[in-house]
């Protein structure tokens, strides 16, 4: 039993007893971090403007890295 107000035990991949985040979980997550942080977290299959889509992706690869696997669009 936890109290009001007290803090969440923290998560882990070892915790079995705790089912997967949920897709409303996530978008939850999405919503905080953009508004405390200011940071957007934007699922590149979700971005229906193709021209803003690859813009998209050419910064983030422009900051990380290319992604291993995954869909890639225009043959390379």
């Amino acid at each position: 039993m936890r109290l009001a107000g007290s803090p969440c035990p923290p998560r882990s991949c070892l915790d079995l007893a705790r089912s997967p985040t949920t897709a409303m979980d996530l978008d939850a997550m999405r919503s905080r971090v953009w508004h405390e942080h200011g940071v957007a977290v934007l699922p590149v299959a979700e971005i229906t403007d193709p021209w803003l889509r690859q813009a998209v992706t050419n910064e983030a690869n422009r900051r990380w890295g290319r992604r291993d696997g995954g869909v890639r669009h225009g043959g390379r």
